[in-house]
């Protein structure tokens, strides 16, 4: 059985600077999706249509926006409403903790939708052009997640060889799985895999962004099965967990969005 390293969550001291590992891991993903999403406007589907690198620089700017914003008010309205409900100053203190990847979600949709506005395109061109460079930062953040010990994953099989114990549980003892490794490998790794050869080859408009959606909530749904879920929650109905409850939408709208595409661009034979 192992014992999590207990990571310093400070990577660096610079004076009264602190530099956070889980700050040093967000600035990853925003370089990760930099250098792809650069790759990607090259392709000949992309170039043909007016894409650049400005672009590409324009709508990490407007991203980041949504990502943070959206992501702070999903974790306090979809994980804590009755508490911040009551203390909305609250809601600002990012400082103290507290993101929601399907509020960063929400937030980046509806950043894409004013970039895309303001630039003349339609929101599936601008998903399509980007979302296979989403799962890369995603497997960051929950590296991050792991450094930190936060997150941890429901009990596993003391025999399991990966098995894990996370004194931060205060749980005397119990072996765990690393969830966040797990999820890192599924809806970081795996996912980027299949994205990225599927984005290859021109598709129709609107079915890379709904194989993102499939996918991430698929294996975000299959992933909670060894999360622990958050102590204020617990578990929901059907013995499902919020991440999951949340993640089912995703799927449903994944596979609606790609239905629709497909009909869409049909042509007769």
């Amino acid at each position: 059985m192992l014992v999590h390293p207990q990571f310093d969550p400070i990577a660096l001291r610079l004076g009264p600077l602190a530099v956070h590992w889980y700050g040093i891991t967000y600035l990853i993903a925003f370089g990760l999706f930099l250098w792809l999403a650069g790759r990607r406007v090259r392709l000949p589907q992309h170039a043909a249509v007016g894409w650049t690198r400005q672009d590409v620089d324009d709508v990490l700017f407007y991203g980041v926006l949504g990502v943070v914003l959206g992501g702070r008010l999903g974790y306090c309205f979809f994980y804590k409403p009755d508490y911040y409900i009551h203390h909305l100053a609250e809601v600002l203190e990012v400082w103290k903790g507290g993101m929601s990847f399907h509020g960063g979600l929400l937030g980046v949709l509806f950043a894409l939708w004013i970039f895309g506005r303001r630039r003349g395109r339609s929101f599936f061109e601008v998903s399509d052009l980007i979302a296979p460079c989403v799962p890369t930062g995603i497997m960051a953040v929950r590296l991050g997640n792991f450094i930190n010990g936060e997150l941890w994953g429901r009990q596993a099989p003391a025999d399991l060889p990966w098995a894990m114990i996370f004194p931060q549980a205060n749980d005397g003892g119990l072996a765990r799985h690393p969830s966040q490794l797990y999820q890192a490998a599924g809806e970081g790794l795996l996912l980027f895999v299949i994205l990225w050869l599927y984005a290859r080859k021109p598709r129709a408009t609107g079915q890379i962004s709904g194989v993102f959606m499939m996918g991430y909530g698929a294996l975000r749904f299959a992933a909670e099965y060894f999360r622990e879920p958050d102590d204020f929650l617990g578990y929901r109905a059907l013995g499902w967990s919020q991440g999951q409850w949340l993640s089912l939408p995703m799927i449903l709208v994944g596979i609606a969005i790609f239905a629709w595409a497909t009909k869409r661009n049909q042509r007769p034979a």
